[in-house]
């Protein structure tokens, strides 16, 4: 596995993003309460690019009527069709059999890497 540095960490803000390219890939780099997280800029539906997607919470499980807000900054939509993923994990939210790839991420010296397999 091969660690690519691709931006300084000072570059993305605090429940911003950066998108980088890696070995032919767009990807887009999270900032989340401190950490990064990488995700693939490529929607699993029809190809939308993630990055230019709203990022966001979502509605949790509450009682009938009531509408819970939360998780926020931590929820992507797609721009196209509004397909909502964890940023975290890639997981949907409404299949457990679709998600969006993620890729480790490394920090060090002031850089954030990801880890690419091969």
């Amino acid at each position: 596995m091969a660690v690519h540095y691709v931006v300084d960490a000072a570059d993305v803000p605090e429940g911003g993003h950066a998108e980088v390219k890696v070995g032919g890939r767009s990807i887009g780099i999270y900032r989340i309460g401190g950490q990064f997280y990488a995700l693939n800029n490529y929607c699993p539906h029809q190809g939308a690019p993630m990055c230019a997607g709203l990022v966001s919470g979502t509605t949790l499980p509450s009682e009938v009527y009531q509408y819970e807000y939360g998780r926020v900054g931590e929820i992507i939509r797609c721009p196209w069709h509004g397909w909502e993923f964890d940023i975290k994990t890639g997981k949907s939210l409404f299949s457990e059999k679709i998600w969006v790839k993620t890729y480790a991420v490394e920090v060090s010296g002031g850089k954030v890497g990801i880890v690419m397999e091969g």
